[in-house]
């Protein structure tokens, strides 16, 4: 007579492996692909702020919103910010490998994250605080409209996305103060 084993099931509402569930997708993980995302958008990012290094001074230098956090907080939130999207970017990466439609996302997020680095440099080394504004805006409709082609492909990129939204956001309405106070 056989015994039947029960298998414990993990309660309703909790992950199994949440680690698992970012990283492989389509039951596959790829280092190579995860590592390649990431450091596209950290190495770019790293690159801008090499830079941009030298105008920092001037930026310490601006009348900045109440709101404006210290320096060294933008680096570490651009960092993990980086991190998270090239991860996001790697769910469609490997989605696309298997041939699923990613409606032009991956190629939207490419395009934002070009207009990111340039930000960068237009609004620090070039000082242009108006015309940052203004990209800023479109950077911002890019990464929604990046966001809602990742979700359309993989929800948990979709969801990796969103932090991203928000401080894009919050930089818009800095941007704006710094061009308000300090341009005009």
């Amino acid at each position: 007579m056989k015994k039947k084993v029960k298998v414990k099931k993990a309660p309703k509402g909790r992950r199994k492996n949440i680690i698992k569930e970012i990283f492989c997708v389509n039951n596959k993980f790829d280092f190579k692909g995860l590592l390649k995302n990431i450091l596209i958008a950290v190495g770019g990012g790293v690159l801008v702020g090499f830079i941009t290094r030298n105008s920092i001074n001037v930026y310490d230098t601006l009348k900045k919103s109440f709101l404006t956090p210290p320096n060294s907080v933008f680096q570490i939130v651009w960092l993990v910010l980086y991190t998270v999207i090239g991860i996001a970017a790697y769910r469609i990466y490997m989605n696309n490998k298997a041939e699923r439609n990613d409606y032009n996302g991956y190629f939207y997020y490419l395009v934002q994250l070009l207009i990111n680095f340039l930000l960068a440099i237009i609004f620090f080394n070039l000082r242009l605080y108006g015309i940052s504004f203004i990209l800023i805006i479109i950077l911002l409709l890019l990464i929604i409209i990046t966001t809602i082609k990742f979700f359309k492909v993989d929800k948990i990129a979709g969801v990796l996305m969103i932090p991203y939204i928000g401080w894009v956001a919050f930089a818009s309405y800095l941007t704006f103060y710094i061009w308000m106070f300090n341009e005009m």
